[in-house]
């Protein structure tokens, strides 16, 4: 078979990591054959690094209407992700999308829409439920290892932000930034999988005084279909180290998935202890279970529907009403 000639736009954070670790391991299946990054010097500079020769824009416009392409990758600011998917959709082009799915609920519908008319693969690049800590934690729960669980605790601390690594001109603004569309989007994915839909959604945030800068501090109450609540707090003022976790509260003991990957469970009368996931086998990457997907074998996924979906609770957290927001009829159950 052929290889998959795949594209990349947008060379930030998760574009290089693309570029550097990922395409490599499926150099087989995958030719990279443009990447697009409106920074020209970037573009030089990174494709000398990783030491290939695909073609380079500095216009996805340009880069779409003159490259034959299966997949494109997107990892450009959420403000374009609609533009650049809408585009590929119409030239019938397979779409791996980052997180958040678009810039607004408007945007996220369209795209479901035009995925389906296109009749192409639609992927968002969400892989925390696909984490080993997080399918043993899953794993436990099936098997009732803390008996019937009554509330969920999400922590989303950060002493500031952006953090180091994340230095960039839309991380901290109000429209595309802010640590619960880049953080929080996993974490609110992830609890759907998990735990199933986000029904009701009752939000108090704080925002700086300068209009151009995402949200300071949240408190929440999200309530899953079965009327278990899940607390947030989210805050860019922590002291000291950032927390990103949430804890499950049980009858028998609670199971604690802290820092993303490091989980921990508890009896109601002991400490907690450290639960090794070693034994569990992750399908990640996600890129892995696209290319077996476009080569006709089965894959696991996260589509559009699920972008969208977890969308709808961002922007509940980040747009909130009076009381509690019923979600039900903004969720969208895809057309399996």
């Amino acid at each position: 078979m052929n290889k998959v000639k795949i594209a990349v736009i947008g060379l930030g954070h998760m574009g290089r990591h693309m570029i550097h670790r990922l395409l490599p391991q499926y150099a087989e299946k995958l030719e990279l054959v443009a990447i697009c990054d409106s920074d020209e010097s970037s573009l030089n500079r990174e494709v000398e690094a990783a030491g290939i020769t695909p073609r380079l824009f500095t216009d996805y416009r340009q880069l779409l209407s003159e490259v034959a392409l299966d997949l494109i990758y997107i990892a450009v600011p959420p403000s374009l992700h609609y533009e650049v998917a809408r585009i590929a959709f119409e030239k019938g082009i397979h779409v791996f999308c980052e997180k958040p799915l678009a810039n607004s609920l408007d945007e996220a519908r369209s795209l479901v829409e035009q995925a389906e008319q296109a009749d192409v693969l639609h992927a968002v690049h969400f892989s925390l439920p696909l984490d080993p800590a997080v399918l043993k934690l899953k794993a436990l729960l099936e098997e009732q290892a803390i008996g019937g669980i009554h509330k969920l605790e999400l922590y989303l601390e950060f002493p500031r932000w952006p953090r180091a690594w994340q230095q960039n001109p839309w991380i901290t603004s109000r429209q595309q930034g802010g640590y619960l569309l880049e953080v929080g989007i996993h974490w609110i994915q992830m609890i759907q999988q998990v735990f199933g839909p986000i029904t009701q959604v009752q939000s108090e945030i704080e925002f700086p005084p300068d209009s151009n800068q995402a949200e300071s501090h949240v408190r929440a109450i999200m309530r899953l279909h079965n009327g278990t609540e899940i607390h947030l707090l989210g805050t860019d003022q922590r002291e000291g180290e950032e927390r990103v976790s949430l804890v499950v509260h049980g009858d028998d003991g609670t199971l604690a998935l802290e820092n993303w990957r490091n989980l921990y469970r508890s009896s109601n009368d002991a400490e907690p202890q450290v639960v090794p996931a070693d034994d569990i086998v992750s399908p990640l990457p996600i890129l892995k279970q696209i290319v077996q997907m476009l080569n006709g074998e089965p894959g696991i996924i996260y589509d559009f529907y699920d972008g969208y979906n977890a969308q709808v609770v961002l922007e509940a957290l980040r747009k909130p009403g009076e009381g509690f927001m019923d979600l039900r009829p903004q969720l969208m159950e895809a057309k399996k």
